[in-house]
């Protein structure tokens, strides 16, 4: 199995701004494994908040790279045991060598990955076009450079309601609140009726990720379901999550990848609550292998590559917010 490493810097098509940052450009680092006719595809971004570099990750997988090139690969979640013994504090690098095995693996067997899974693409979540921090008018402007069904508005300002009073002049569209760590308990519990008001459906991690008893009172108190980012990194995290939070909201690149993920999925059903998979900013490499998940979830984020001025793959996109397959094996995903 031959390993290529792929750094790329994903150009945005507008400053994104969150309650923490805000960024024009996201590097990025998408993983080639090769066998063969046959290559799959997987991405890790870099991220300031947890201190990931793509050079650190280039590093890594050279020290590395013996161990994954001598591997046969067989089955996408052996080789993620495997590799765990290594990046068991790397769910990044984990993540994109997980997806990379599953688009191979797939490739190799001559289907889609969801079909090599056993699922059908039937009753798909709609995904949110992301909306970040910024002026109101330019908020607005962005809304109408992309119509959507459904928007994930980004806040954690001093004028948040007014922000979304204000949206909802211009669109019917659904709404979900994101704010990404930003509110207090209280504050959360007495804007969920006014933004409910307004046509929000759920609120996404309104407290620091670390205030659990605070959460607790949130999801007793608040009108509109909360749902967990910060709080849900990985799989001990699920159980964690119950019963302080409605919905997870799982990120491939924080838990590790594909195969963490969908047990992170089938333990968050079995506890009763919803489900859903986020995306970073990252190109269609990582998007296409959220969207090989759908059938599985509740509720989906995978508008990342549309936020890119230059994408340098395609796979599965978006339209609408209805995910569209490519007629290709694997996750689809092909560089440009």
């Amino acid at each position: 199995m031959q390993l290529l490493l792929h750094p790329v810097d994903l150009q945005l098509r507008h400053t994104f701004t969150i309650s923490r940052e805000s960024r024009d450009v996201q590097p990025s680092l998408i993983i080639e494994l090769r066998e063969g006719m046959h290559a799959g595809f997987g991405e890790a971004t870099a991220n300031t908040y947890y201190k990931v570099t793509v050079e650190g990750m280039q590093q890594r997988l050279e020290d590395l790279r013996s161990k994954i090139e001598g591997y046969t690969l067989q089955s996408a979640e052996d080789f993620w045991e495997v590799m765990q013994e290594d990046l068991h504090d790397h769910p990044f690098l984990q993540c994109a060598l997980d997806e990379a095995a599953h688009d191979l693996v797939a490739r190799k067997a001559g289907m889609p990955l969801y079909k090599y899974w056993g699922l059908e693409l039937i009753q798909l979540p709609t995904s949110n076009y992301t909306i970040g921090i910024d002026t109101i008018e330019k908020m607005v402007a962005k809304m109408k450079e992309q119509p959507w069904p459904i928007y994930k508005i980004k806040l954690g300002t001093e004028d948040d309601l007014a922000i979304i009073k204000e949206l909802r002049k211009h669109t019917d569209a659904l709404f979900r609140v994101d704010a990404n760590c930003a509110w207090t308990a209280q504050q959360t519990i007495d804007l969920a009726p006014e933004l409910r008001e307004q046509g929000v459906e759920f609120i996404e991690q309104p407290l620091p990720a670390e205030e659990w008893r605070a959460m607790k009172e949130v999801y007793q108190k608040s009108v509109l379901p909360v749902v967990a980012d910060e709080s849900c990194r990985i799989e001990s995290d699920v159980a964690k999550c119950h019963q302080h939070f409605h919905v997870v909201n799982i990120k491939l690149t924080k838990c590790g990848g594909l195969t963490p993920a969908r047990r992170m999925i089938a333990q968050a059903n079995q506890l009763g609550m919803k489900t859903m998979v986020g995306c970073m900013t990252e190109s269609s490499v990582g998007i296409s292998a959220i969207g090989h998940l759908l059938p599985l979830l509740d509720y989906v984020d995978m508008d990342g590559a549309l936020l890119l001025a230059n994408d340098p793959a395609d796979g599965v996109r978006l339209k609408d917010g209805q995910a569209i397959f490519p007629d290709r094996n694997g996750t689809g995903v092909r560089l440009k």
